[in-house]
């Protein structure tokens, strides 16, 4: 494993912390990561930052606040314009490094965080841009979901609106559920697949304040796509029940340097393996085409 630091920032008052792979002597690009939706550094996003400081980038993965290490309250609070602050502030972060080179920042989110990059991309010059199962498109994403249970999410969101005016704390749901039960994401295998990211003995809290369900059909991404001017990798699970796959297609044709790939899996797959390896090894491929060291 190449040596990994334990390291913090401030965003907008409170600490993020994190950690920075190095990926070798001198200035190098560096890659920054975050988790999908409710999701902490330790499901795997290790796997993924050891591969690439294998390959000689740098890499920063960290955790937003309110989740993981991080700081802030109320916890599991999920706001995407703090989310986007998290992401900026971590940006600049790397860009203090000496050992970093400042015009090589490549973004990598995953599921939620896939649409993230997707938007922060368009604020900045970066590298490149990876989007592994990206939510690009809210209302795809909530349509996946049956009526019923969505109707379910949004009075929950309404609750815990009314007790956030009261200055109580949050009304929570599952981050993940079995089909039928009250959760974020329970889709078919959902509940398995996020349980399979949960390395031994860590305490995961898989709950989130409901009121993001108030947000997740109006944030769409995509509609910023053709305004990503740099390489853009977005990876597609064909399977997927969770962030459907023709927002994502129909995106990265959009771009002006989108790359797309697709894969004969579902979304948790990409994770874990068999999958891991094709969809790591497609990444590392892109990195080098793009981004030279």
């Amino acid at each position: 494993m190449k040596q990994r630091e334990n390291i913090s920032f401030s965003s907008h008052g409170a600490i993020c912390r994190g950690w920075f792979f190095h990926g070798g002597d001198g200035m190098r690009p560096c890659i920054v990561m975050a988790h999908g939706f409710g999701g902490v550094k330790e499901m795997r996003l290790d796997a993924y930052a050891e591969r690439f400081a294998d390959e000689g980038y740098h890499v920063l993965v960290f955790d937003y606040r309110h989740f993981g290490e991080s700081d802030g309250h109320p916890r599991q609070l999920l706001s995407i314009a703090k989310q986007h602050e998290d992401w900026r502030a971590a940006i600049e972060y790397v860009r203090t490094r000496n050992e970093v080179d400042k015009e090589k920042i490549i973004l990598w989110g995953t599921s939620f965080s896939g649409g993230h990059v997707a938007a922060l991309a368009t604020e900045g010059r970066f590298a490149a841009v990876i989007s592994q199962v990206p939510h690009l498109n809210g209302i795809a994403t909530a349509l996946a979901s049956p009526f019923v249970a969505n109707i379910r999410l949004a009075l929950a969101a309404l609750i815990d609106v009314v007790k956030s005016f009261f200055g109580k704390e949050p009304y929570y749901v599952d981050i993940v559920a079995a089909p039928g039960k009250l959760g974020a994401m329970t889709a078919p295998g959902a509940l398995e697949g996020v349980m399979r990211l949960i390395p031994q003995g860590l305490q995961y809290n898989q709950k989130v304040a409901a009121r993001i369900f108030l947000s997740i059909p109006f944030y769409s991404p995509a509609r910023r796509a053709k305004k990503i001017l740099c390489p853009w990798l977005v990876q597609v699970a064909k399977l997927d029940l969770t962030t459907p796959a023709k927002p994502a297609i129909k995106a990265v044709a959009c771009a002006q340097k989108g790359e797309l790939i697709l894969y004969d899996c579902d979304h948790f797959d990409v994770y874990v393996e068999p999958c891991f390896e094709k969809v790591v090894a497609d990444q590392i491929s892109f990195l080098r085409r793009c981004v030279s060291q």
